[in-house]
């Protein structure tokens, strides 16, 4: 079924952040630093992975992002769903059977053998492809799947994900300066407003997590 009517943005990202709250997906820790993948640390970390394993709140956050690509990118604007490996894959199904479109997946890197495909499923040239992932940071790491997606001959202007950290100011530069538009549910403003209100954490993890949200790069710098 392809969801037309929900609730404005504001009120999606809040209960986003809700449910990454409620199934502990959000973990906050400033005075023991999180590794990110980039090797920097962080006082935040989120598991959206976990969304797969509660029905309830996977369905309901697909028809959020369903509807939010159908708001910000159009009712045809797509013929694809694309998921990044490996994250994003199980997004992607549920998005693609929401908006009754085919779905494919994109390989970090060829697979090494037989065709050595990094698409899997069928992608044809002209195809508009949506690249569909569970988190976007600071949107590098798109950009591989995009250029892998526009090598078939398909196009790929739009990424939805569920999360976006939204405190890097290069992420919406470095994927508009490749021709690809942000869609996204909630970012870590939207959790840490949600995580007060709740009083999901105490006030010195709130804190501490405020003081790397407000400047980020400082915060890493000074620890190293």
């Amino acid at each position: 079924m392809i969801p037309s009517t929900y609730p404005p943005k504001s009120e999606i990202a809040r209960l986003t952040a809700r449910m990454l709250l409620e199934i502990g997906a959000v973990h906050f820790n400033a005075r023991e630093p999180f590794t990110l993948a980039s090797g920097l640390p962080s006082p935040t970390y989120i598991d959206c992975r976990k969304l797969i394993s509660y029905p309830r709140i996977r369905s309901t956050l697909m028809d959020f992002l369903a509807v939010t690509v159908l708001r910000e990118a159009g009712f045809e604007a797509f013929d694809n769903i694309a998921g990044g490996e490996t994250a994003g894959i199980p997004f992607a199904a549920l998005v693609a059977e929401r908006l009754a479109l085919p779905m494919t997946y994109v390989r970090k890197k060829p697979k090494g053998y037989g065709r050595n495909a990094r698409i899997e499923g069928e992608m044809t040239p002209g195809q508009r492809v949506l690249l569909v992932e569970d988190l976007t940071t600071d949107g590098g790491s798109k950009l591989s799947f995009v250029d892998a997606i526009r090598e078939t001959g398909a196009t790929c202007g739009h990424t939805a994900v569920i999360f976006y950290y939204g405190i890097f100011p290069e992420t919406v530069k470095t994927l508009g300066d490749h021709g690809v538009a942000l869609h996204h549910l909630c970012t870590w403003a939207d959790v840490l407003a949600e995580a007060r209100e709740q009083e999901a954490f105490d006030t010195e993890t709130l804190n501490g997590v405020a003081e790397f949200l407000n400047d980020p790069r400082s915060w890493q710098a000074a620890r190293g």
